[in-house]
Parts: C-alpha cells; structure tokens; sequence
C-alpha cells in the first residue's frame, strides 16, 4: 500500500503555527480538514463517534466516485463489502430512522472494530486528497474501546497527528509506537466504582489489517489546561510525547474543571481563579512544543501567544462556523444571524455533559440548551459512546450513563442526583452535523458548543454573509508568519 513506509516520524516540515480543532461529532469532517491542510496548517477530523458517523453517511448519501476511490485502497475488500452491503445497498428514505449497529462494549464483534478502522481510514484518506499538508485526528481519553482501532484505520490512511485530551493519554504514545510496527496492544479498561478484581484488559492486534511493512508513527500532541498536566503527561507516558496543546477555559466543548474547590457562579458555571492560570514559563521549560487554544479569534491574540513562548494557535470556534464546517449547515445559519443580531449566550454547564467535565453550552433556540426542548426529548441512550463501565454485583462488567432514563441507570447501581440536567451528548451533537437520528417522524434535537467568544464571528461577517476556512486562516495570519 502507498502509506506505508518505514517506522519514521511524519515529515521534517516547519511546525504549523494554526491547528484547526478537533470539534465535536463530524463538525470538524474531512471538508474542513481538507481546506485547512491545504494551506499548510494542520487540519484535524474529529474520531468521536466515527463509525456512526461514517454508516449515517452512507444511508444519506451513498458511495460517489471519490469515495470508491478510497474504498479501494482499504486493505480488506471484504469488510468493505458488507459494510455496503448493510448500510449502502440503498439510500434512506428521508424521515426515516438510521439503520444502527450494537453499542461498542468490551466484547464488541470483529465487525464492529472493522467497521471502526475502516470509518477513521476514510475520513483521514478523505482529507488528506489533493494536497501535501498535514492531518490530524482528535480523540477523547474518556471513550475507551474505539481508540485502538480508530487509530490503526487513521493511520492506515497516513495520518500525521493524534491529539487527544479529556483524560490523561499517557498510554497512547508507547500505543503509537506498537500499532506502527504491527504489534498488539493491550490497555487496562478503566471502570468506575469499586473494583476488587484485576483491571480487565481492551486487546487489539493490529496484524489483520497489515501486510509485513511497517506504518509511519504519527507524531502524538496531548491535550492539557496547565502546566502541571502538561509535565505529568511528558514523565509518565509510555513513549514520546510530541507536543501539546495548552486549552484555556474559554474553548468550546469539554473544559478541565477548575483547580481546588469547585466554587459555581449563579448562573451554575465554574469560577476559575488564580491557580488555573497556565504557566507558560513551565511548560516552555519542557522544550516540546506547544500551540495555545480558548479565546483565539484574532491576529492580536496569535501574536500573543508566540510572544509567550508558543509555536501557535488552536483554533475551534471561527472555523465552526465556515463553509467547510460539518455542522447542519442551517443550524450554522441560524447560529450565524443570532450573532448579526446581537451577541449570544454561551454557558459552561456542569450538568450537561455525561462525562462530569464542565461543558459549553450555547443559547441557540430549537436546540438542547431551550429547557422546553430539553424537557421534550425521551432520554434515549443508544449509541452509548460516554458510558462509563462498572462491575455488577454478579462481577461482571455492566454499562451505564448518567443522560440514560433515570430508572435504568439507578437500577444499574446510580444516583438519581446524578442524573438530573444531563443530556444525552451522544445523541445530541450527532443531531448538529446534520445526522441525528429520527424519531415518531422528529429528528433528534441538536446541542451547540461553542468558545465563549463565539460573538466575535462577527468581525469575519464584515463583508459577507459567510466565510471559508481559509478566510479564517488569513484573518489570524500574525504579521510574523507573513
């Protein structure tokens, strides 16, 4: 296969000063990826919910040529059979359900995890088409069992970054390294509750996939909100850590929860103080690089960020809301004339999300953030990404969520307390790109997430109704770049 190569870092080309964030489920998709990678930045696809993602797709839209052209360079014809043959055959009748595969378990069939490997090849194959710049993927610590096997499907495809956050991946370097060279790998599956037992095992072996050469190791960029989780993941993990990105509360998404005692402000939102300011100095210290993210919207604030030490920008929000962008292009409008109007709200919510990390939530009416369309929606929990796994009282592994209804996940051992103003964010955010699933006739509702200077879009509107992610681009080129 041509993207196979020796074991060897990605390319000795210069360090791109903007990375473009990996957002939400599909917001960041190949397009967006694509358009930014072709300026010589980094453009990222997101891994969240990627096989979901992938399947929807084919129901709405089928296989056109580019795509057949990519199919074909997967290793394994016959996985690429029967996934079109059960979810590609024919298009989906509009307002009909999404065909759906079983909830990923430890056990999941082999199917599943082709499924996976070949939805990440094809979404990093997709963005990495007709240019020679750089792709990432983004994937969140908390979601455990997809991991290995997104990660062997991106790197199939080429990829030259995984980032990764929302937990500490000190184990997905030294991962990096085994799948590249076609080894196994093998993780401890972390569980939730008390455990007397051993730590039960997530295995992969990569060999199924791989002819006898060895694939490129990506180069790996951690996710951190300071100084001392930057230090921590460069001594503890198990092989190199290429860099990270330092995000500062004001990102959209899942935030860090602030340092100490939680402290809410009225309105319910964590209050950050002094000691979760990021010291830059420290992290400049342990010379790897680093790219800044939260509040970035303007050249002012890029330039800022290499006067402290930074090698640049990641930037989520202005690229959210471009043309290139994966959200439902009419919710993108909706979002896009609030903003004309008048500035828009954004809460960091310590409800909203599953996970129990503070999460930003944008006032946009028709989606989750509305409590009548919140109080509207069946809590349904099937595609089941955030749920966590505990041992049952028999000792075998159950799953469950705090946004499934309330009497399944206290039967499962929960607090109905921890239950209360959590959505489904699974569910939701695959209603925001446009592929939520239907209902009695009724699409799920959407949830926005955004940065807490999603207003400043408006500087981008000046002289249109839109903009492209390479307008994004030169807007936040630094005189120092030029």
């Amino acid at each position: 296969m041509s993207n196979v190569s020796a074991l060897t870092p990605p390319s000795r080309a210069p360090l791109p000063w903007l990375i473009q964030g990996g957002m939400g489920v599909a917001i960041s998709g190949w397009p967006l990826a694509r358009a930014v990678a072709s300026t010589g930045q980094l453009g990222v696809v997101s891994g969240t919910a990627i096989d979901t993602v992938f399947i929807r797709r084919l129901q709405d839209n089928g296989i056109d040529s580019s795509l057949r052209a990519v199919l074909d360079r997967f290793p394994l014809g016959d996985v690429v059979q029967e996934v079109e043959q059960r979810f590609a055959k024919s298009l989906r009748p509009t307002n009909e359900p999404y065909l759906v595969t079983p909830m990923l378990t430890h056990r999941s069939p082999q199917k599943s995890i082709d499924l996976l490997v070949l939805a990440a090849f094809v979404e990093v194959a997709l963005a990495k088409e007709g240019h020679e710049g750089p792709v990432g993927i983004n994937l969140l610590t908390k979601i455990q069992v997809p991991t290995a096997p997104t990660l062997l499907g991106a790197m199939l495809a080429g990829v030259d970054y995984v980032m990764m956050g929302a937990g500490m991946p000190t184990h997905i370097p030294g991962m990096l390294d085994e799948l590249a060279l076609g080894n196994a790998v093998e993780v401890p599956f972390g569980l939730v509750g008390p455990n007397d037992g051993p730590a039960p095992i997530l295995h992969f072996d990569p060999s199924r996939y791989l002819a006898s050469a060895t694939l490129r190791r990506p180069r790996f960029i951690g996710i951190v909100s300071s100084h001392v989780l930057a230090t921590a993941l460069a001594k503890r993990s198990n092989g190199k850590v290429d860099g990270f990105v330092v995000e500062r509360p004001s990102a959209g998404g899942h935030n860090a929860p602030p340092r100490g005692q939680l402290v809410l402000a009225s309105d319910g939102s964590p209050e950050y103080g002094e000691r979760d300011r990021v010291d830059f100095e420290s992290i400049a210290k342990l010379d790897l690089p680093f790219w800044i993210g939260g509040g970035v919207t303007c050249a002012k604030d890029v330039e800022e960020a290499l006067d402290l030490g930074a090698t640049g920008v990641q930037v989520g929000t202005l690229f959210a809301y471009c043309n290139e962008s994966g959200m439902d292009p009419l919710l993108r409008e909706r979002v896009i004339a609030a903003v004309r109007r008048g500035p828009i709200e954004v809460k960091t919510s310590m409800q909203a999300s599953s996970t129990g990390y503070p999460f930003k939530v944008t006032s946009v009416e028709g989606t989750i953030s509305q409590e009548s369309v919140y109080e509207g929606r069946e809590r349904k929990c099937d595609l089941g990404y955030l749920r966590d796994a505990y041992v049952t009282p028999s000792g075998s592994l159950g799953y469950r969520c705090t946004g499934e209804p309330e009497t399944a996940f206290v039967r499962k051992g929960g607090s109905l307390e921890d239950t209360q103003g959590v959505t489904c964010l699974c569910n939701g955010l695959m209603a925001t790109c446009g592929l939520g699933q239907i209902r009695s006739g009724h699409q799920e509702p959407p949830i926005v997430t955004s940065g807490d200077h999603i207003n400043d879009i408006r500087n981008l509107l000046a002289t249109g109704e839109s903009f492209s992610a390479s307008d994004v681009i030169k807007f936040l080129q630094p005189v120092s770049r030029t």
